[in-house]
């Protein structure tokens, strides 16, 4: 019998209730899974497969996945891109909304899709321990009554990097004294694979075994003059992708689950998290070809390329399975898409913003020899209550922002955020914001820069500017991220993520604790007693909302320059040196002794030699009897 709460969360979120998508999910490891053909390794799947489900929703529904735990460890899910406007406890990220899944426990996670207004591409994934490195990651496509364009047929396109060690094992030499530059770990292969109305498409006859096709192994069938839909998602650790099709064009049309107006490209750049739709025609060819799909990661962001790793993949697009397939090889030159021109069919103008939370990106070695990812010189700590439920037991102090600790933003219902990202490191990066698609209403190419070219102002009053949830900010670059706080209680590479590159913002706490009255199911906090996690309190757990001891804290960038321990080192040094050089002055003009005085010395100190032998003692020179 599934649990009366989980019903009453669905018609309280659900005015307009349609209908319920559930699914069953136990999460288990899978041993001996092979999809690049290089390596066997165990991977976590669900109910003992992987891939694990690629999930297909209509807008109208509800979905409930009812989520056991067969691990040995702690698990969340979380579905990238969904509101879960004033029931973000749902959102599956790790002690920002939930303490977790205990190992042999359960939990039914409440996406009420029907009442977010949202259709379009997403995915789900682990949002702890690195799990979806692992392989615990899927494509959710959710489907609106009537489609914004018209097409013959869809399918999901699949991208990922892919690591023949476990996440565990990359993470101790990631966050490691001896790289202390912070090389993220580099994949050892790149996957694509394909879906289509929730299962994953077959291997190519006779090229493959299992159930589902990868990489070459891996093809999207077309007919000629048909018009598809291809949902293209990125659900890498690390690895920016370019996509493209040889001998067809492309037709974005979506962004993000954002709906566009068709825009033409030759090919896509997808950082991770982010997705795109594109429109393909089918050629109709009287000399029928079938033609190669790209799939290529962006090499520029590993700090090494090994011998062993292909970094371009390709499957295929048939026509027919007698016929050859035409590969046009690589292009003069990776481009990224250029999302702001991009024109969003709803059309939504944003309000001039209230408040500015800028946020500086930074990489650098720590105090204690790891490297780590900093805002505003601050590396990011989970505290050790879930912000989401600091929020809805501290009270009025629930407006305190230091009460959520170090980067931790209070912003008042309603307020008009812009949120600044400014990347001061060498590599490139995406940044999620849960909760929202915000409006990207200004980029830089040099945000250090004066000159209005490479850094123009925000220009208020635009009309429309493109909104999406997964931004990427290039090296010196920066974005302008406005939102709406419209959604009580919201708060990102996993690697990156790993090493304290986040944030929370916490929306409208007061409204939050109104709206979440008798609403939390008490399973969340059962499963934070499980954990022997505290559930109320500031992020250290305490009544007092600046209270934060006991809340881990650091590590802090290295303090260069002169320091008191130094600068005593260093002047004693220079005081013996000192003294040395006046010694030899000293002996070298006689210090004052006569002739006999300094001949006396020389044969006591040859006397004294003789006595202690050589190495110290142990050896002796032989008497010789006269």
């Amino acid at each position: 019998m599934k649990s009366s709460m989980v019903f009453a969360l669905l018609f309280a979120a659900s005015p307009v209730f349609a209908g319920i998508h559930e699914e069953w999910w136990n999460l288990t490891y899978v041993e001996n899974v092979n999809p690049d053909g290089l390596f066997e390794r165990r991977v976590i799947g669900v109910n003992n497969t992987w891939p694990p489900p690629a999930v297909d929703v209509s807008a109208n529904d509800s979905l409930v996945l009812h989520v056991s735990n067969s691990l040995d460890k702690l698990a969340t899910i979380h579905h990238h891109g969904m509101f879960f406007n004033s029931t973000s406890w749902m959102d599956g990220a790790l002690m920002v909304s939930e303490c977790g899944i205990p190992p042999g426990g359960s939990f039914d996670y409440v996406v009420p899709i029907n009442s977010s207004g949202q259709h379009g591409t997403y995915w789900w994934h682990a949002h702890a321990k690195g799990e979806y490195v692992d392989g615990l990651r899927g494509p959710l496509t959710i489907h609106p009554t009537v489609e914004a364009h018209e097409y013959d047929a869809e399918f999901t396109v699949v991208l990922g990097d892919w690591y023949h060690d476990e996440h565990s094992v990359l993470l101790d030499q990631f966050i490691n004294i001896a790289n202390p530059g912070g090389a993220e770990p580099v994949p050892d292969s790149a996957l694509i694979y394909f879906a289509q109305n929730g299962t994953y498409l077959a291997p190519l006859s006779g090229t493959a075994s299992g159930a589902v096709g990868f990489n070459n192994n891996a093809s999207l069938p077309f007919e000629a003059g048909k018009t598809y839909r291809l949902r293209v998602v990125n659900t890498s650790a690390f690895a920016m992708f370019f996509f493209w099709i040889d001998g067809h064009d492309m037709r974005i049309i979506e962004v993000d689950g954002i709906d566009v107006e068709e825009s033409p490209i030759d090919l896509i750049s997808l950082t991770v998290a982010q997705r795109y739709s594109v429109l393909v025609t089918a050629r109709n060819d009287t000399n029928v070809s079938n033609w190669a799909i790209h799939a290529n990661m962006d090499t520029d962001m590993f700090d090494t390329v090994p011998d062993t790793l292909n970094p371009n993949v390709t499957s295929s697009v048939i026509y027919a399975s007698s016929a050859s397939t035409t590969n046009l090889g690589f292009i003069d030159e990776y481009v990224t898409v250029n999302d702001t021109s991009l024109v969003p069919i709803d059309v939504q103008s944003p309000p001039e913003s209230t408040k500015t939370i800028e946020l500086e990106v930074i990489f650098d070695t720590m105090d204690d020899g790891t490297n780590h990812a900093m805002f505003n010189q601050i590396t990011y700590n989970s505290p050790k209550v879930p912000a989401i439920f600091s929020e809805l037991s501290l009270g009025n102090n629930a407006t305190v922002q230091s009460a959520y600790g170090p980067l931790s933003f209070v912003v008042d219902h309603l307020e008009v955020v812009d949120i600044v990202i400014k990347n001061g490191d060498a590599g490139k990066h995406p940044f999620h914001l849960h909760g929202h698609a915000p409006w990207i209403v200004g980029r830089s190419d040099d945000y250090t820069s004066d000159d209005p070219i490479l850094n123009p102002p925000i220009q208020e009053g635009q009309v429309n500017p493109i909104r999406r949830d997964t931004v990427h900010v290039p090296s010196g670059g920066s974005a302008t991220l406005r939102v709406i706080a419209d959604n009580p209680g919201r708060g990102h590479i996993e690697w990156h993520l790993e090493v304290g590159l986040a944030i929370q913002l916490i929306e409208a706490p007061l409204i939050a604790q109104e709206r979440s009255t008798g609403r939390v199911p008490q399973k969340m906090y059962d499963n934070c007693q499980v954990l022997n996690d505290p559930y109320s309190g500031n992020a250290a757990g305490h009544a007092e909302a600046t209270d934060l001891s006991g809340l881990t804290l650091g590590p802090y960038p290295q303090k260069l320059g002169w320091h008191p321990k130094g600068i005593g080192a260093m002047a004693g040094c220079v005081l013996t040196a000192l003294l040395g050089m006046l010694s030899v002055v000293w002996y070298s003009m006689g210090g004052g002794l006569t002739d006999e005085e300094i001949e006396h010395e020389v044969r006591e100190q040859i006397s004294a030699k003789e006595k202690k032998g050589r190495l110290f003692g142990l050896l002796r020179p032989k008497r010789v009897e006269t």
